[in-house]
C-alpha cells in the first residue's frame, strides 16, 4: 500500500513553502511518526512526518519551494527499505573513573611506515568530527576534496615526523592555497520574508533612536544574592530580561502612546503588554511572544522566556507563538555589542536594545567609582510617539532597574507609598 507524504499547513495565510532538508535518503525504511523532512514558511520551520512503515520514495528535492499540501513523498508499507546508515555517528568511548579523574580509552593508532603513507587516503581516515563528516555527506565531498585545498610543507612533514600524536591534530604549518570560489546559496522563506520586512520598516516609518545607560549594580546585586534560592525554588536561575520585561510593562503603563499602534488613520492604545523577545535561531531572527507580561511575576518571565528560547533553538515555535506583540527586546549585548540603534519590528511602534555589561568609571554622589554600565537604545516611530514620551518611557525604565524595589510599588517610591503622599 502506497501512503502520501503532504506538505503539512502552517497557518491560514501561507500558501508556499520551502522543502529545506531531507532528514531521509531513498529507499531508506522509517517508521510511523518519524520526522523525514524540514520544511520553512515565512514565520515558522515544522516538519512532515511518516503516517506508517515502510519504505520512502521522494518525490521533491531539497530546497525547492512548493505549494501546501504537494505530495512530497510516498511510503510503501508493503516493501522493506534500507536501514538508516549510522556510521556518521562518534565511536563509543569508554570511561573509567580513576582517583576522582576521568581516563578516556581510545584505539591505538597504528604507527606511520611506509606502507601506511604509500596508501591512499580512503573514507574515514581523517580525524573528522561526526558533524563535519555529516556536512560533507550532504555537500557530497570526499576526503580527496577537502585535501585538494590544502597544501603540506616540509616543515608538516618534519614536525608530523617527531610527534605524530599531536601534530596530526593540529596541522600547525598548513598554508591554505588561494582560491577563487564562490558558494551560492538560495535563501530560506523565513529570511525572505525578513528582508523585505525590514526594507519596509525603514521606507514605511519614522524611526529615530534615543539612548540612555543603566547602572546594573542593583539587579546584579539581587541576582547574586538570591539566585541560588529563586532556582531552587523554580528550576531556573534569575536572568537579566525578567527584570527588563517588569520594567518595561510599567513604564508602558504611565506611557501608553509607546504601546500604541498605526491602523489607516486610527491609533491603537493596547491595554496590556504582549513583550517579543528577539531570539537568534538556527534559521534566523524570531520573535516569540511573552503574552500578559504585565500581570507576570519575575519568575513566571523567566519560565516563559525559557521555555520559548528553547522551542526556537529547536525550530518547534508555532504560529500562535510568535503572532501579535506589543512591544519588542532585543538583546545584542550576549554578542558582545557596546550600542545599536534596533529596527522595529512591524506594526510596533517601539523597541528596545540591551547591550553588554561593562565595568566604567562614573559620578555619584560627588565621587568617582567603577560601576557595571549598560547602554540602553529605543527605537521608536515617530509618528505615534513623541520625543517627550520616548524619552521619558526611556528613564522610567532606567529608573526602574537601578531601583528594582520600585517594581513592587508600580514604579512609585515605595517610602511615598507607605506615607501616601
Amino acid at each position: 500500500m502506497l501512503i502520501d507524504v503532504k506538505v503539512p499547513s502552517p497557518g491560514e495565510s501561507i500558501t508556499e513553502v520551502q522543502l529545506v532538508n531531507w532528514l531521509v535518503k531513498e529507499g531508506d525504511h522509517v517508521d510511523k511518526d518519524m520526522e523525514l523532512a524540514e520544511i520553512d514558511s515565512d514565520k515558522a520551520t515544522l516538519t512532515a512526518n511518516a503516517e506508517a512503515s515502510g519504505k520512502i520514495q521522494i518525490l521533491v528535492a531539497a530546497g525547492e519551494t512548493i505549494a501546501v499540501g504537494t505530495i512530497i513523498a510516498r511510503i510503501d508499507t508493503d516493501a522493506k527499505g534500507k536501514t538508516i546508515d549510522k556510521s556518521v555517528l562518534p565511536p563509543v568511548i569508554e570511561e573509567k573513573a580513576v582517583a576522582g579523574t576521568k581516563q578516556t580509552k581510545t584505539a591505538e593508532k597504528p604507527p606511520l611506515t611506509d606502507e601506511t603513507m604509500k596508501k591512499p587516503v580512503t573514507e574515514k581516515n581523517l580525524h573528522i568530527s561526526p558533524l563535519a563528516r555529516k556536512l560533507m555527506e550532504e555537500k557530497g565531498l570526499s576526503e580527496q576534496d577537502i585535501l585538494q585545498h590544502y597544501r603540506l610543507t616540509r616543515k608538516d612533514i618534519e614536525a608530523i615526523g617527531s610527534n605524530p600524536v599531536s601534530s596530526l591534530h593540529v596541522f600547525p604549518g598548513i598554508t591554505r592555497e588561494g582560491t577563487r570560489y564562490v558558494e551560492r546559496k538560495k535563501m530560506n522563506t523565513l529570511r525572505i520574508k525578513l528582508s523585505k520586512r525590514l526594507v519596509s520598516v525603514k521606507n514605511e516609518t519614522a524611526m529615530l533612536t534615543t539612548f540612555n545607560e543603566v547602572n546594573m549594580a542593583s539587579v546584579m546585586g539581587l541576582k547574586k544574592q538570591f539566585n541560588d534560592a529563586f532556582k531552587e525554588k523554580y528550576g531556573v536561575g534569575i536572568g537579566f530580561m525578567s527584570f527588563f520585561t517588569k520594567a518595561i510593562t510599567i513604564a508602558l503603563d504611565q506611557f501608553p502612546q509607546v504601546n500604541a499602534m498605526i491602523d489607516g488613520e486610527e491609533l491603537i492604545y493596547y491595554k496590556y503588554a504582549d513583550i517579543g523577545i528577539a531570539v537568534s535561531a538556527p534559521k534566523g531572527l524570531v520573535v516569540p511572544v511573552i503574552r500578559n507580561a504585565e500581570s507576570m511575576t519575575l519568575a513566571g518571565i523567566e519560565l516563559k522566556i525559557k521555555e520559548l528560547a528553547t522551542k526556537a533553538r529547536d525550530n518547534k515555535l508555532s504560529l500562535e507563538e510568535m503572532n501579535g506583540g506589543t512591544f519588542t527586546i532585543t538583546n545584542g549585548g550576549v554578542f558582545g555589542s557596546m550600542m545599536s540603534t534596533p529596527i522595529l519590528n512591524p506594526p510596533q511602534s517601539a523597541i528596545l536594545g540591551m547591550h553588554n555589561i561593562v565595568d566604567r568609571p562614573i559620578a555619584m554622589n560627588g565621587q568617582v567609582i567603577i560601576a557595571p554600565m549598560m547602554y540602553l537604545a529605543l527605537s521608536y516611530d515617530h509618528r505615534v510617539i513623541d520625543g517627550r514620551e520616548s524619552v521619558s518611557f526611556l528613564v522610567k525604565v532606567k529608573e526602574l532597574l537601578e531601583n528594582p524595589v520600585k517594581m513592587l510599588f508600580d514604579g512609585n517610591d515605595p517610602m511615598q507609598v507607605l506615607l501616601g503622599v
